[in-house]
Parts: structure tokens; C-alpha cells; sequence
């Protein structure tokens, strides 16, 4: 099987620079840039250009679901985690014990971090949604400072953790759509 292409698109937020990677078919990674880049390349597919809109939708307060194909690449525990955090709905968070409890690891809240750490696609799929146990904001590869506007951007209120459905969101076109 041929593997395909991937695109960058950098474009401008109020966070910063983002940039997503895209196939034709899927995002495979978003995230926030501390460099001025610009790319310009007008063979890249839609799908760049709707991430963007989208993107720029959430962070006006215009969007609260993403429809948009995911594909991060990671390991099997990964993609647990990501899927678990897809289930996280917008305005809430959970804790990384939460998450470990979630993916059926109870005592892996570090190994939860570290897939957390290891997110290749921000935003879209929530791991800024992740606090520590005590409420307090712990970790961000975007850094403190934008998780913070994330969530004060989605008014964020505590609430359980839903317990994944066993399905992988990652085998159909839709994401994170809890509606």
C-alpha cells in the first residue's frame, strides 16, 4: 500500500502561527508555531483550508464540534488516549487519572501525560481539556498560558469521565461530534 502524501498549510490565529499536516483524506497533525512561516502552495488539499476555517470558527466561539478526519499516528495506548479524549466534551474537563481510569490503566496517569505530551493533532483533539487531579493546570505543549485561553475560551466546568464506548473515532470521516 502506497503511502500518502502529506501537506503543511501554516496560517494565522490569535494563538500564533498553526500549521496542520493533511493528507487528501485526513489530518495526521496541528500545532502551534513560535516561528513566522509561510507557505504558499496552491496544490494543497481542501482539507487544509476547512481545518483552518474551522480552527478559526472555534477560536472566535463560532464552534464547539469539529468534522474534520483524523489520523495521528501513535501507539496502541496512544490512541486510546486520544480517542479517550475525544469523548471529553467541550466546556469540560477530566483529570489524567480520569483518562487512566478511562483507557481501563487506573495507575497510569503518567503514561496518560506522556500520550497527552505526545498529541500530534491540538485542538481537534482535546488534550488541553486535561487538568490535574487537584484542578490545577498541569502540562501543555502549546504551553500553560494557552491551555488556560482554551478553556476559558470553552468556559470550562469539571464534570466525570464518560467511559470510552470501545469504538475507535478514528474509523469514520466525523470527530469529536458528541452532540
Amino acid at each position: 500500500m502506497e503511502k500518502e502524501s502529506v501537506f503543511y498549510y501554516t496560517f494565522h490565529t490569535r494563538l500564533g502561527n498553526m500549521t496542520v499536516g493533511c493528507t487528501a483524506s485526513s489530518i495526521v497533525m496541528l500545532s502551534l508555531n513560535t516561528k513566522d512561516i509561510t507557505i504558499k502552495n496552491t496544490d494543497l488539499p481542501a482539507l487544509a483550508f476547512e481545518t483552518e476555517k474551522q480552527i478559526l470558527e472555534y477560536l472566535d466561539g463560532k464552534r464547539k464540534n469539529f468534522t474534520l478526519p483524523l489520523a495521528p499516528q501513535g501507539t496502541d495506548f496512544q490512541s486510546k488516549v486520544w480517542d479517550a479524549l475525544l469523548n471529553i466534551p467541550y466546556g469540560e474537563t477530566r483529570s489524567y487519572e480520569e483518562i487512566a481510569i478511562a483507557v481501563g490503566n487506573p495507575k497510569g496517569c503518567r503514561a496518560v501525560g506522556m500520550a497527552n505530551n505526545r498529541n500530534p493533532i491540538m485542538i481537534l483533539i482535546p488534550c488541553h481539556r486535561v487538568i490535574g487531579k487537584n484542578g490545577k493546570l498541569v502540562g501543555y505543549g502549546g504551553g500553560l498560558d494557552v491551555k488556560k485561553a482554551l478553556l476559558e475560551l470553552e468556559g470550562q466546568k469539571q464534570r466525570p469521565c464518560r467511559q470510552p464506548t470501545g469504538s475507535s473515532h478514528y474509523d469514520t470521516p466525523s470527530y469529536y461530534d458528541p452532540a
